[in-house]
């Protein structure tokens, strides 16, 4: 699969391929600048993209609106995150074992957590 990622720290681009390519995806980092060439740019990636992660602390106000609006324009999954503190390779490798999954399993298996342990906050 390949994944879009856009903000972010950019000291953190080589990490977050890295550990993508070890879980079996190829990752693509976009820094979230928009000015010049930047969102000519980030129109591509979400076009190469399969899913689309959006960082909003470290980006723009306009770099996450235009990733969300191009997102849902080419039908891209998306997940908006407001920062991924110190990119373990825990959570990393569970955040792209979510993305290969497809969407009806994870609202399968939401709606039977939901049915097992109805007194229990379950926070998405």
């Amino acid at each position: 699969m390949r994944i879009g990622w856009i903000g972010g720290r950019e000291r953190n681009e080589t990490q977050l391929e890295r550990i993508a390519a070890q879980s079996g995806h190829r990752l693509e980092f976009h820094s979230g600048h928009v000015g010049g060439r930047g969102a000519g740019d980030l129109r591509a990636l979400v076009e190469r993209s399969d899913f689309v992660v959006i960082v909003t602390d470290v980006n723009s106000h306009g770099a996450v609106l235009l990733a969300k609006k191009l997102a849902e324009r080419a039908g891209r999954a998306s997940l908006v995150i407001r920062r991924f503190t110190g990119p373990t390779t825990d959570r990393l490798r569970a955040l792209f074992v979510l993305a290969s999954i497809p969407i009806n399993v994870v609202w399968s298996w939401l709606a039977v957590a939901l049915w097992m342990f109805p007194d229990q906050d379950l926070r998405l």
